[in-house]
C-alpha cells in the first residue's frame, strides 16, 4: 500500500520561504513521478510542479523563478522549496504519486497559508 506524508507547512509571513517534504513508503520511489498540487478555498486544485523519475520538472507559471522542486531517491521523499511567498500562495499543498499511466496517489495534505 502506498502512503505519503506530508510536512513542513505553516503560515509564514509574505516574503519568507518554507520547505514542504513528501516521504513515501509502499512503492520503487526512484521510478515514480512526483509533485505537488495546491487548493485554495474556493478554488480547484491546480498543479504546482511536477517531477520526473528522471529528474525532468516542470512548475505552474505563478511559481517560476520562486519554487523547486526536487527529489532524493535514497530517502524516497521529495521537496518543494518555496520561496519569496505570496498571500496568494495561501493553499492545502498536496503530494502526488504517479504510480503508472492511470493511478495516482495522494498525500493527506500540508496547509501552507503566508500572512501579508
Amino acid at each position: 500500500q502506498v502512503h505519503l506524508v506530508e510536512s513542513g507547512g505553516g503560515l509564514v509571513q509574505a516574503g519568507r520561504s518554507l520547505r514542504l517534504s513528501c516521504a513515501a513508503s509502499g512503492i520503487i520511489f526512484s521510478n515514480n513521478a512526483m509533485g505537488w498540487y495546491r487548493q485554495a478555498p474556493g478554488k480547484q486544485r491546480e498543479l504546482v510542479a511536477g517531477i520526473s523519475s528522471g529528474g525532468s520538472t516542470n512548475y505552474a507559471d505563478s511559481v517560476k523563478g520562486r519554487f523547486t522542486i526536487s527529489r532524493d531517491n535514497a530517502k524516497n521523499t521529495v521537496y518543494l522549496q518555496m520561496n519569496s511567498l505570496k498571500p496568494e500562495d495561501t493553499a492545502v499543498y498536496y503530494c502526488y504519486a504517479d504510480l503508472n499511466r492511470r493511478e495516482r496517489s495522494w498525500g493527506q495534505g500540508s496547509q501552507v497559508t503566508v500572512s501579508s
